[in-house]
């Protein structure tokens, strides 16, 4: 099936629709990583680098989140920070991941920047991640840091 994926900048009526989105698509992987967080806490996730978010739209419908930025990490060079990445279940496992990777990646090669995010250890997500050549750099308790260099973007 062929479809359209866009982006538009989050606005402030998107508050309900990314709190729908965020406890539809990581409850259980939160759950998984026992953690539990309130609705505010939830909130609080969102409204982070809120200026950032980018709502991911199918057809031009909202199905999802990417919040990413320009950061430097740990005292380590820049690199394009993914925040966040939600797609509502129901259009998970579509390619619609690797579309938004693939815009990522354009936009980190522009930059000529490597991409940095954080997922957590049982996340399926990660193998999405590791497809598009992103490496593990680092684990602690909770999560992968990965990385996808700005040789294998280019390539």
């Amino acid at each position: 099936m062929k479809f359209t994926i866009g982006f538009r900048t989050v606005k402030h009526e998107d508050i309900d629709f990314l709190l729908t989105l965020r406890k539809k698509s990581m409850a259980k992987h939160l759950a998984n990583a026992k953690i539990k967080l309130t609705n505010e806490q939830h909130l609080e996730r969102i409204k982070e680098h809120y200026y950032d978010s980018h709502i991911i739209l199918r057809d031009r419908k909202p199905i999802g989140l990417l919040k990413m930025g320009v950061v430097s990490l740990k005292g380590t060079k820049k690199s394009l920070h993914i925040r966040q990445l939600q797609i509502l279940p129901e259009y998970q496992g579509q390619g619609i991941g690797s579309k938004v990777l693939s815009v990522v990646k354009k936009r980190a090669l522009h930059l000529q920047l490597p991409i940095t995010l954080n997922v957590l250890l049982k996340n399926p997500a990660r193998g999405l991640y590791l497809r598009h050549g992103f490496q593990i750099e680092g684990k602690n308790k909770l999560e992968f840091q990965m990385r996808c260099p700005l040789e294998v973007i280019a390539a």
